[in-house]
């Protein structure tokens, strides 16, 4: 495994927003990472906000590898160790790991290792290997702006390209993930009537509105779904901007939910009957919750996060599975395992085999 290609990746900065960058990088560097008889053909679309999405592929691909280029900030370069242990015949940059045991550290650290940097490289490796087997089957698709609203996965759906299987990287400890929670976001805004502190009754504090929702919103029972479990929610961009002694006139905030197959519909109708005069509610979509591909001898689960795999409709099955853990990303001290890597690879080629073999 090519350890200074991940090593370079992760010391690209592709925070979202900048993920134009990284995308660059691989569209120099990837060719030459495959054997010259079996080199790809790479497409680089520009997409939103002035970034790229590639897509290259070994003749007409019956099964298509995808992960996302951009991270979440604040952007935390890579810890490595200072020198790889080498074999003989191998050159500095390619790591020999006997056993996943030796010299290697357990773990590596940085912004992208586990979400989704982590998955790119295991997807470049497996590529690598099935590209040295003289295979013309296949493809990768490298996407901008998962983590901002999966604008770059949006825009692919729009093109002309169509294969079989998609398997989506994503932190997921190898597993591959049999159904997701959807997504729903809302726009809220409490309009009160400010009044002097003092007298509280004769004014309407948009505070006491957002108290009083949040606490219904809490004692709503949305139900238990036998495969994805309670619906979650969470608050975000929460603004009240007033003095001490005055009451709030208004407050805004986002309403985020993670859905389940029992909940999704009762979510957006609770939402719409939550809204009148003193609550605008500005729904802004989100997806609904998704069955996915898996096969039997791996190992399966289901998750509450999202990914750019509802909204690729070019495929006609789809799965999504990767290295890391889904706990330590977005986090400052993100990492990956390296036999998490490995494996992760391994696994990548099974799924290959599984549908052209």
């Amino acid at each position: 495994m090519d350890w200074g290609f991940f090593q370079e990746l992760l010391s690209i900065d592709s925070t979202s927003g900048k993920e134009r960058k990284v995308a660059e990088w691989l569209a120099e560097r990837l060719p030459g990472v495959f054997p010259a008889a079996n080199r790809p053909v790479l497409r680089a679309e520009e997409v939103g906000d002035g970034t790229l999405n590639l897509l290259i592929t070994w003749g007409a691909p019956r099964i298509v590898f995808c992960s996302h280029l951009d991270t979440v900030p604040p952007y935390i370069p890579p810890t490595f160790p200072e020198r790889w242990p080498v074999a003989a015949g191998h050159d500095e940059n390619t790591a020999v790991i006997p056993g996943l045991t030796g010299n290697l550290p357990e773990t590596i650290k940085g912004r992208g290792s586990c979400d989704a940097k982590g998955q790119v490289f295991a997807i470049v490796e497996a590529c690598k290997r099935l590209a040295e087997e003289g295979k013309t089957d296949f493809g990768m698709l490298l996407l901008a702006g998962e983590e901002t609203g999966s604008w770059g996965a949006k825009a692919f759906a729009k093109t002309e390209f169509r294969a079989e299987y998609l398997v989506v990287g994503e932190p997921t400890d190898n597993c591959m993930v049999s159904a997701s929670k959807g997504t729903k976001s809302f726009d809220l805004k409490f309009t009160g009537e400010p009044f002097h502190s003092g007298y509280p009754k004769y004014g309407v504090s948009a505070v006491d509105l957002f108290v009083e929702f949040v606490n219904a919103l809490k004692a709503k029972d949305f139900g238990m779904d036998p495969v994805l479990g309670e619906t979650t929610w969470n608050i975000g961009l929460l603004h009240s901007d007033n003095p001490q002694n005055i009451l709030s006139p208004e407050l805004t905030c986002r309403l985020y939910f993670r859905t389940t197959f029992v909940s999704d519909e009762a979510v957006c109708q609770w939402m719409d009957e939550a809204a009148g005069e003193r609550l605008a509610v500005t729904a802004r979509g989100g997806d609904t919750p998704a069955r996915y591909w898996t096969v039997e001898g791996l190992p399966s689960k289901s998750v509450a996060f999202g990914s750019d795999a509802p909204h690729l409709k070019n495929f006609t099955y789809k799965a999504i599975c990767g290295p890391g853990s889904i706990t330590v990303a977005h986090r400052d001290d993100e990492c990956v395992r390296i036999a998490d890597l490995a494996t992760a690879v391994e696994q990548y080629l099974a799924l290959y085999r599984s549908v052209t073999e």
